[in-house]
């Protein structure tokens, strides 16, 4: 008896609830429920064009880049969802065969209007750039393989699904090298959430 009790109590109080039992955290914990497709794992894919570096020995080329968001975890408030990021994997290919870079992080994305966000990332980055101290005249001498990644940008929201943002990113190995010429690139790129 005590049992079924229970179980009408649980069913009554999920089926009253004024978010639906499927999206509704559990004691205040954040769920993995699906906010996309791709069974919940993606939120976004992007592609776009990057000037690349223009300031460098490298300036002059262009780099075609992609990026793929994964989904975040739904939470019960605005503050905790604006606190979480998500992860993100993407990579840039240049078209004159200089530095391209593979990266992964963590995006935080924050709506200023309904249309317009902003977004910062912070993660690392793998690049087929010169490590040596000496680089040729036109490329970069980037010190090491590995570096840190942070980029920045201002989009907005063409519809529900599509999206277009205007960004920078800097890799650089903020001195933990010899060398650190690092790498920034500039450019825009589209984007679509599923």
């Amino acid at each position: 008896m005590t049992k079924n009790l229970a179980k009408s109590l649980l069913l009554f109080l999920l089926s009253h609830s004024p978010v639906l039992a499927a999206d509704a955290p559990a004691a205040g914990f954040p769920t993995l429920a699906a906010k996309s497709g791709a069974l919940g794992l993606f939120s976004e894919i992007r592609l776009g064009a990057m000037a690349h570096d223009p300031w460098s020995p490298e300036r002059g080329s262009a780099d075609i880049q992609g990026q793929i968001l994964f989904a975040k975890p739904r939470f019960s408030t605005e503050i905790q969802d604006f606190i979480v990021p998500r992860l993100h994997l993407g990579g840039a290919i240049n078209t004159s065969g200089k530095t391209s870079h593979i990266h992964a992080g963590l995006t935080w994305t924050y709506d200023i209007t309904a249309k317009i966000f902003v977004e910062a990332a912070l993660g690392g980055a793998l690049h087929t750039g010169k490590t040596a101290i000496a680089a040729p005249v036109n490329r970069n001498s980037m010190g090491c393989a590995a570096h840190f990644r942070e980029s920045a940008g201002i989009g907005y929201r063409i519809d529900a699904n599509w999206n277009v943002i205007v960004n920078a990113e800097h890799l650089s190995n903020a001195g933990l090298c010899r060398k650190n010429r690092g790498l920034t690139n500039l450019g825009v790129m589209v984007g679509y959430r599923f």
